[in-house]
């Protein structure tokens, strides 16, 4: 008898399987570009967030950008990532893509670009401040990124043509050597090419820093099929970043240490310098705003000409998982301006332009 009970003692003291199963964390592969605007994901890594709410997250190597990222992600090297611009192009070319929070941008009002700048050469011709002054120069940008809706979003506010001046499709790390070597006059770019530009390329000027000329558009994507299968482990992904938000926020210093070891060659100085712009537009939460913001790049680039249609945004944004942590984790955004009443989303939210 006492065999016996020491033999169920012990049974109840082993977790059955389906118990020990249940608290494996979710395997998640997730990708990033290098960038400052991008480094929840490896903060949220380093610092057990993820883990916390049951994630075990492996982070793709930085892409260049958001264009290679989206490769990826259609390849089947992540499950989701973090892009802008390219998504749109990359919903048009069929990829059935959702967009359910956002890694940089606002819910609380429509302009939010402090993470770009346009920098120009010394003896470009180009005057700090000036947007006219743009005429007739070289201008490197990546096409079909951010950093493209932002010089045309210049453009168009200096009174400029697009064919005012000459576009050159350059990759991020390419564009301070390009600007070095005066193959171009100026590049448009998020941080921290802008911030390394101004110290590494003598002479070279910030001509403008942000100004709201445009929405940022950074959301976080994932192809339909997948999303509507992981709805929970979505969930989990987002009140993991929401945290590394919040912790950014209030940390930016240390924020920027994280980045000098998830980005190539980005020193702690520099580091410093664009968090301190980054942190002006970390917020996961969709708004009225962001579906805007998503309208609005593909109403710039349609009526310039660089895409050839568009698609309807309510039938690509799904704000129900990051509604859900807003409602369930509230202390994770409560350093944020509240979102105004008339932008906030309830049931049933239509966008209409």
């Amino acid at each position: 008898m006492q065999r016996l009970l020491t033999y169920l003692a012990a049974l109840l003291l082993l977790p059955s399987l389906a118990i020990a199963q249940s608290k494996d964390p979710v395997k998640l592969k997730v990708g990033m570009v290098a960038a400052v605007d991008m480094l929840a994901l490896p903060i949220a890594v380093e610092r057990g967030f993820f883990e916390k709410y049951g994630l075990d997250v492996t982070i793709a190597r930085p892409y260049a950008t958001g264009v290679d990222a989206l490769n990826a992600l259609q390849a089947g090297e992540t499950d989701m990532v973090q892009a802008g611009v390219p998504a749109i192009g990359a919903v048009l070319r069929g990829m059935d893509l959702v967009f359910f929070g956002n890694f940089s941008g606002s819910a609380t009002k429509l302009g939010s670009d402090a993470t770009l700048a346009l920098v120009a050469g010394k003896d470009s011709g180009i005057v700090k401040g000036d947007l006219k002054s743009l005429k007739g120069k070289k201008i490197a940008t990546s096409f079909g990124t951010i950093n493209h809706l932002y010089i045309l979003g210049l453009l168009e506010k200096a009174g400029l043509a697009v064919g005012d001046v000459t576009l050159v499709n350059t990759p991020p790390p390419e564009m301070n050597v390009a600007l070095l070597a005066k193959g171009v006059d100026a590049y448009a770019c998020w941080d921290p090419v802008p911030v390394i530009g101004l110290k590494d390329v003598p002479g070279a000027i910030e001509v403008i820093r942000g100004g709201d000329v445009i929405s940022y558009l950074g959301f976080n994507v994932a192809l339909r099929p997948w999303l509507e299968k992981n709805g929970e482990t979505v969930e989990k992904f987002l009140a993991g970043v929401s945290e590394a938000d919040k912790w950014m926020r209030g940390n930016p210093k240390q924020a920027a240490q994280v980045g000098t070891r998830w980005i190539p060659g980005l020193k702690l100085d520099v580091a410093e310098t664009a968090m301190q712009y980054n942190i002006q537009q970390v917020d996961r939460r969709i708004s009225a705003h962001n579906y805007r913001a998503l309208w609005k790049a593909q109403d710039t680039l349609s009526r310039l000409g660089v895409i050839k249609s568009t698609f309807d945004v309510n039938k690509h944004i799904e704000p129900k998982h990051i509604l859900a942590v807003m409602q369930k984790y509230p202390e994770l955004f409560s350093d944020l301006p509240a979102i105004p009443a008339d932008v906030a989303l309830g049931p049933g939210y239509t966008f209409k332009p």
